[in-house]
């Protein structure tokens, strides 16, 4: 691989970009950017207002490895050595909800995304304080399927009065400050990849809630916050919700920590 490297030309390293396809991007990306900085439409937020970044990680796989994982072992210079051979367990997806303002994360193990999941995990954080009686939710999320378009917002927003439901530009999820938490959980949580069961999957991501969570410490220092999660479990409890929503006995529960 030496002489790889000395070579002048290198055609495995490259940099991407993506041209910006839609019209109203400065103006959408304007909008999530001014709610970052505590400003809609103009004028400052109020006090009482909360702003949630929302999203879905799917697919993500329980691979039982053939032979037992080694850890770090101490005073030894290697990492973590894990067998590449895999048996597939199976996928599910984590939805999780990330309060820009208060640093807390609200999360849930659904066996696929959709609609009915994702509006699980809206129910999940509307109906808990401060955000039931809040002037104003600002939900920022992308254009994924589950909140896609003008029918997202007429039946969020029809639902929950003081909902407000953002879209990112197409293209740019990479506003949504829900991405940053994602790519924690995939570097720190997920990684390796060595799980024996879905159920196992579920209760490492929901783990990642309350190590990744802090708010800010009238000390100005960080504090653990509280998290609310959900797990999977291999035999779930049916949970009945409001009339809000379907019966949730899919396989998902919730789980206050």
């Amino acid at each position: 691989m030496r002489w790889l490297r000395e070579d002048a030309i290198r055609p495995w390293q490259y940099r991407s970009w993506i041209f910006p396809t839609d019209p109203g991007f400065a103006e959408k990306a304007g909008r999530i950017l001014d709610l970052y900085e505590g400003r809609w439409e103009g004028k400052l937020l109020h006090p009482g207002d909360c702003i949630i970044s929302a999203d879905e990680k799917p697919s993500i796989q329980a691979r039982r490895r053939t032979v037992e994982s080694m850890p770090p072992a101490a005073g030894v210079p290697r990492g973590q050595r894990v067998e590449h051979t895999y048996k597939r367990g199976g996928a599910l997806t984590y939805l999780a909800a990330w309060d820009v303002r208060r640093g807390q994360v609200f999360g849930r193990s659904e066996p696929k995304g959709g609609i009915e999941p994702f509006d699980r995990l809206v129910y999940q954080v509307m109906v808990k304080e401060p955000y039931a009686s809040a002037p104003r939710v600002f939900w920022i999320v992308d254009n994924g399927s589950s909140h896609r378009g003008q029918a997202a917002i007429d039946r969020l927003q029809g639902r929950w009065s003081n909902l407000i439901l953002v879209h990112t530009p197409l293209h740019a999820s990479w506003l949504n400050q829900i991405e940053i938490f994602f790519s924690i959980v995939q570097r720190k949580v997920l990684t390796p990849n060595d799980f024996d069961s879905l159920a196992a999957v579920a209760r490492r991501t929901m783990s990642s809630n309350a190590c990744t969570t802090r708010s800010p410490s009238r000390s100005g220092g960080i504090s653990p916050a509280k998290s609310s999660t959900s797990g999977w479990t291999d035999s779930p409890p049916a949970t009945a919700l409001s009339s809000r929503l379907p019966h949730d006995g899919d396989g998902t529960y919730e789980r206050q920590h």
